[in-house]
């Protein structure tokens, strides 16, 4: 998307002048990130937050979503991919509709977290950052969710599951896919 498709901002008094933002993003994430951008100095400093919440969003970072970002601060589409492969909790291909995040740092690892890995794999017959074949789950190994006093613990999307055993698995998984069931017999 070319900088001049950005240009102006619906809802702020541009109606009709030709200057409507044209975003791939809701209306709702695209009034949020042109409010934060005004909460910094620079506005190249909104970065992290915009691509968090346009990962949330879409799912994973596009190149059309990195692509608007950058219109959206005024810098390049390579500044906007530079910082987005230092973190790794952001993706570019798309993850599972349920994210399983097992943390396997020191203190996790310490209580079993890699049993606990690898009976993930079993169940869900995936690897390291693997999606199953009906894109309800993915899989990754990561460092550090900051759970460390109930060790060890996993991340899906933002709900904490701690002091977990290799045979809580099933019943984990369990519980989401009841969720996607329960979405499908009711739509």
């Amino acid at each position: 998307m070319s900088s001049d498709a950005l240009k102006g901002s619906a809802g702020n008094g541009s109606a009709g002048t030709g200057t409507e933002r044209i975003s791939i993003f809701s209306p709702q994430l695209a009034a949020r990130f042109d409010a934060l951008v005004t909460k910094y100095p620079a506005k190249r400093s909104a970065l992290i937050p915009m691509l968090l919440y346009a990962q949330d969003e879409v799912g994973y970072l596009s190149d059309p979503v990195i692509n608007e970002i950058a219109a959206r601060l005024s810098i390049t589409s390579l500044e906007v991919r530079n910082v987005a492969t230092y973190y790794s909790m952001l993706r570019f291909k798309p993850a599972g509709k349920f994210n399983v995040q097992v943390c396997t740092n020191i203190s996790c690892m310490l209580r079993g977290a890699y049993e606990l890995y690898e009976r993930f794999q079993q169940e869900l017959g995936i690897g390291h950052k693997g999606v199953t074949p009906d894109g309800v789950f993915s899989l990754e190994e990561v460092e550090c969710i900051g759970a460390c006093c109930w060790a060890p613990a996993i991340q899906v999307n933002y709900a904490f599951h701690d002091e977990l055993k290799p045979d809580d698995v099933p019943a984990v998984l369990d519980q989401y896919r009841k969720q996607v069931q329960n979405k499908e017999n009711n739509a």
